[in-house]
């Protein structure tokens, strides 16, 4: 990585994901990737390399076309292993959509070709977060979203740093359960205050608090979204009843493609925004995430900027371009990424 990528959770300095291969009977080749996060929610690559291993065996002779079928047949076998999910799951649908000669937001409906993205701005002290924010903008991206969570003074100062050197550009927060619900009213109450106001609160209270979820987002003045909180699709329903939250981030490595799919279904049918966002993914990941995103439709908030925080992508094709933008339009099968160096898929 270019830099440590730090949450309330803890941070990570080196990249540790999977890649998984699946070739269909007629020679075509899917690539798929895994990203867990142990930071995020205690996934290692260790622990997701053997449940692929595992689980891909599932997989063969079987015909790709039930693609649907052999997704939820993952979720059996995979029943705590979202990025091993993703992984096999994402290269079957890169092989099959590559194989019939559509992309892969054709599978989902379609329904645009571009999304833009915002850029994080991590747990760095503030005088980095301004730097950071001044590079930002210089991209031409119209959101930031800014992590907080482990100092209530220190993010304070970080945000406000990030609101000088970005003046125009939508702020977005990120506490990732770092907060309670009174922390985090404390600080909206801080930066109103500094005539800040975030167009969106990410995951202010610990992933089972829903009162918590509830209480900022009635007290709060800006939308909130679960994250951590809406890892399944029980998860959501539950949220949905509560009256929890505006939106809920939706994640391919939390629990797999058909899963995630469900979520916005029932994320839909409760009137609950959608947001589409990752861990610490390459091109191939965040690219697959932005055919789910763009081929469902609706999704008002982009998080696919983690490649940016690699030295070197290890992809070719589909990356993210000027303005935060990631344009589909001219991906004519599958993903339309694929790995500089193969060697290391399963």
């Amino acid at each position: 990585m270019s830099e440590p990528f730090v949450i309330a959770g803890g941070g990570e300095a080196r990249v540790r994901n999977l890649l998984a291969r699946v070739r269909l009977a007629d020679g075509t080749v899917g690539w798929g990737e895994g990203a867990p996060m142990p930071a995020y929610n205690g996934e290692t690559q260790a622990a997701a390399l053997r449940a692929a291993r595992a689980a891909r065996t599932a997989l063969l002779g079987r015909d790709a076309a039930a693609w649907r079928s052999l997704l939820a047949g993952l979720e059996d076998r995979l029943p705590r292993s979202g990025a091993a999910r993703a992984a096999l799951g994402m290269a079957l649908l890169d092989a099959w959509t590559r194989s019939a000669g559509i992309p892969l937001r054709a599978l989902f409906g379609g329904a645009e070709t571009w999304l833009r993205t915002d850029i994080t701005v991590s747990l760095v002290p503030p005088d980095g977060a301004r730097l950071a924010a001044k590079r930002i903008a210089a991209r031409g991206v119209k959101t930031i979203k800014i992590k907080v969570g482990q100092d209530l003074g220190e993010d304070e100062a970080r945000v406000r740093a990030v609101a000088g050197a970005a003046r125009g550009l939508r702020l977005m927060l990120d506490a990732n359960q770092g907060y309670s619900p009174a922390q985090s009213l404390a600080l909206l109450r801080r930066l109103r205050g500094r005539g800040i106001v975030p167009v969106l609160f990410e995951q202010p209270a610990e992933a089972e608090d829903h009162a918590g979820l509830r209480a900022v987002s009635r007290r709060g003045g800006v939308p909130v979204a679960a994250d951590e909180s809406a890892d399944s699709r029980e998860a959501v329903l539950r949220l949905a009843r509560g009256r929890a939250v505006q939106v809920v981030n939706i994640k391919l490595m939390k629990c797999g493609i058909l899963e995630a799919w469900d979520i916005a279904a029932v994320a839909r049918s409760a009137g609950i925004g959608l947001m589409i966002g990752g861990n610490i993914e390459s091109s191939l990941a965040m690219a697959a995430a932005a055919h789910f995103a763009a081929g469902l439709g609706g999704f008002a908030f982009v998080d696919l900027d983690t490649p940016l925080w690699f030295s070197r992508d290890p992809m070719r094709g589909v990356s993210l371009g000027p303005g935060g933008v990631y344009d589909l339009s001219g991906v004519r099968a599958g993903i339309g990424v694929e790995p500089r160096d193969p060697s290391a898929a399963i």
